[in-house]
């Protein structure tokens, strides 16, 4: 795990301060200051991080073929 700010924290706190949320979760791919990730979250959250990933890489793993128009025939 992680510790301490990423090199987008500060991205972060702006989106989480502005979306009013618990916590945030960022991770960017080819960005600025090229990938990596932020995460501001309560412990309790953060425990629940490796179960929404893997309902996120689920549905987009559903969802993929459709998006390309490669759907099932």
């Amino acid at each position: 795990m992680a510790i301490g700010p990423g090199r987008y924290d500060a991205l972060a706190t702006h989106v989480r301060e502005v979306t009013k949320a618990k916590g945030v979760l960022l991770i960017v791919i080819g960005g600025e200051h090229g990938d990596g990730f932020s995460a501001q979250l309560p412990m309790e959250h953060t425990l629940m991080i490796p179960d929404i990933l893997r309902r996120v890489a689920d549905s987009i793993e559903r969802d993929g073929p459709a998006a390309t128009g490669q759907g099932s025939a």
